[in-house]
């Protein structure tokens, strides 16, 4: 007897716990064992190896939403938990975390909306942390092509333009 194609009513998305920075592992995993999966991403500059660069980072670390069907027709939901990557399924008591469409549809809107997240913006106070200028604040401009930053630093009574590692600044206050 051939197996009915599942109706969209039956398929909800379930909240996955994932092993600690290991998001993706889990993610690639589940998808190919057939898994549709979700991994809500931010888009955040971070400083590595003293330079500023763009990285892509889980919305909300440790978890993900992997769509199941429940009616029991479907793929079997017992490889999650084995799966590498996986900690767990979510569960509040003895039933799993179900996410309601809406609420994923939301997130998916807003990870598209949102812009990139700086360290600084123009205009911001900054702190030097380090080198000839340690502890001096001064206005924090923009980042030049080579990923350093544009501040401006009032020395003697002049405001001077200065270009610095942005591993070098903090913010101030």
């Amino acid at each position: 007897m051939p197996t009915l194609p599942t109706a969209p009513e039956t398929l909800s998305w379930y909240l996955v716990h994932t092993k600690p920075r290991q998001e993706e592992t889990a993610l690639l995993n589940l998808e190919r064992q057939g898994y549709a999966c979700y991994l809500p991403r931010l888009v955040v500059e971070k400083v590595r190896r003293r330079k500023a660069e763009m990285v892509s980072e889980a919305m909300f670390p440790r978890y993900l939403f992997v769509r199941l069907d429940t009616s029991g027709q479907g793929q079997s939901w017992s490889p999650i938990r084995s799966t590498l990557g996986v900690s767990r399924l979510v569960h509040f008591g003895n039933h799993p975390a179900k996410a309601n469409d809406q609420l994923v549809e939301l997130l998916r809107s807003r990870e598209q909306a949102l812009p990139a997240e700086r360290l600084f913006s123009p205009g911001e106070a900054v702190r030097v942390a380090e080198g000839p200028f340690a502890g001096i604040e001064a206005i924090y401009q923009t980042a030049d092509a080579e990923r350093r930053s544009v501040i401006l630093l009032e020395i003697l009574s002049k405001t001077v333009t200065l270009q610095i590692d942005t591993a070098a600044l903090r913010k101030a206050g």
